[in-house]
């Protein structure tokens, strides 16, 4: 059975800590019951997410968090098959951005929107990178 990876983009509605809280105490209770992995970089203004699994509870999940009231702006960056897992080990990373990604007047500026798939997997092979 394949490997997919989906990533994708959203503005939080009302971001605070207890929401995040809420929001990774969730994901990863799921995703390991579903057999997913991945990562979520999130601040105030962006959540950023890659998924990893089977495709059926990818596709699932990913479904779930478009109905999700707390995300804005949804927006798929790129799904496909992948060789392995960048984060075999993670029922959720919870990662803040950091400084080498967009800053705020980015985010505002549509740096997120304009990001290629390729720029967004990058992102996240160097967060599995220094997490390893």
């Amino acid at each position: 059975m394949p490997l997919m990876q989906l990533i994708y983009t959203s503005r939080p509605f009302g971001f605070s800590g207890d929401m995040l809280d809420d929001i990774l105490m969730a994901a990863r209770r799921n995703n390991q019951r579903n057999g997913l992995t991945g990562a979520l970089i999130c601040r105030a203004d962006l959540f950023m997410q890659m998924l990893e699994g089977e495709r059926s509870k990818v596709t699932a999940t990913f479904g779930r968090i478009l109905r999700d009231d707390r995300h804005l702006e949804v927006s798929l960056v790129w799904v496909g098959d992948a060789p392995a897992r960048l984060f075999p080990n993670w029922d959720m990373l919870d990662d803040p951005a950091r400084s080498w990604m967009w800053s705020r007047e980015d985010v505002r500026g549509g740096a997120v929107t304009r990001a290629s798939a390729a720029e967004a997997r990058g992102v996240f092979e160097r967060v599995a990178g220094e997490v390893r």
